[in-house]
């Protein structure tokens, strides 16, 4: 399975009889997925299908898809109402013969209320459920490109987090072979602050001693840190061949990475181990930051 992106764009159009459409679709970052559709009024019947639409190609995301529609101008007929025509044409004439007033032209009855009725052609029932079918079809489109695009770009996440992975192994390893991790290091370590526990003038028995020892020793022991971090890069790397939607699963990692780090820094019993411990948190922060545009 590929791995994908959650943010894309894509548009699609096209002309359903005197209709045309056109489709935009937006898509960023979400903890799971949102799709909000703006539909011109009386659309509301095919929103649940294309909501299940969505769901079915992608896992995670908020998406925003915006219908468009133009109609071309509809044609229009023009009846002449004879009967109200003529009805008003005689009783203007009986009038104005009563009153002696010039006879009125037809042309000035026309504009009258009721004379001329204009109406615009119906859409079929036939030409509806096409328009919709192809603003339907028109939509699957537009998902597919934004689907298209979001792997595009999920392609190249994956590259860049591959290389973080690269650099998290490689300060591992650097970690690893310092000579600060050494157990003569560690002893001289050890032996330079029993001496200045020594030096306190405090009286400790044997068995106090070894205690304190024990102690020091383990809060330089960054062995489970650093099979932890191991451990970690190649669970991330199996993850990244997998594919499909492991945005959460490298979340976790992410902070994983960022607890054993922070704990590596804490133990270091020397100034080159805590180098390496900062870079290793820089690396793991920009880590976390990809990891946030996975599905």
């Amino acid at each position: 399975m590929t791995l994908a992106s959650m943010t894309g764009f894509a548009r699609t159009q096209g002309i359903s009889g005197a209709w045309s459409w056109a489709w935009e679709l937006k898509s960023v970052n979400g903890k799971g997925l949102d799709v909000r559709l703006r539909l011109p009024g009386g659309w509301d019947s095919v929103e649940a299908g294309l909501k299940q639409s969505a769901a079915r190609a992608l896992s995670r995301g908020n998406v925003n898809a915006n219908l468009s529609l133009t109609r071309a101008d509809p044609e229009v007929s023009v009846r002449v109402n004879e009967h109200v025509l003529r009805t008003i044409a005689l009783s203007v004439r009986r009038v104005a013969e009563e009153l002696g007033a010039p006879p009125v032209q037809l042309e000035s009855l026309i504009g009258l209320k009721g004379v001329l009725e204009i109406s615009e052609a119906q859409e079929s029932e036939a030409s509806r459920m096409a328009l919709e079918a192809d603003v339907v079809a028109g939509f699957q489109q537009a998902l597919s490109e934004l689907a298209a695009m979001r792997a595009q770009e999920g392609a190249a996440l994956g590259l860049v987090l591959s290389e973080r992975l690269d650099g998290i192994a490689a300060l591992t390893a650097a970690a690893e072979a310092n000579p600060s991790r050494r157990p003569e290091a560690i002893r001289a370590k050890l032996a330079d602050q029993l001496r200045v526990l020594m030096d306190t003038g405090a009286s400790f028995d044997s068995d106090r001693l070894h205690q304190e020892a024990l102690m020091m020793a383990s809060k330089v022991d960054v062995r489970e840190e650093l099979d932890r971090l191991v451990a970690h890069v190649a669970a991330a790397r199996a993850m990244l061949v997998e594919g499909g939607a492991i945005g959460r699963r490298l979340d976790f990692l992410a902070q994983e990475f960022n607890r054993e780090t922070n704990t590596l820094c804490s133990k270091a019993n020397d100034v080159s181990l805590t180098a390496i411990g900062l870079e290793l948190k820089g690396l793991v922060e920009q880590f976390r930051e990809q990891v946030q545009n996975i599905e």
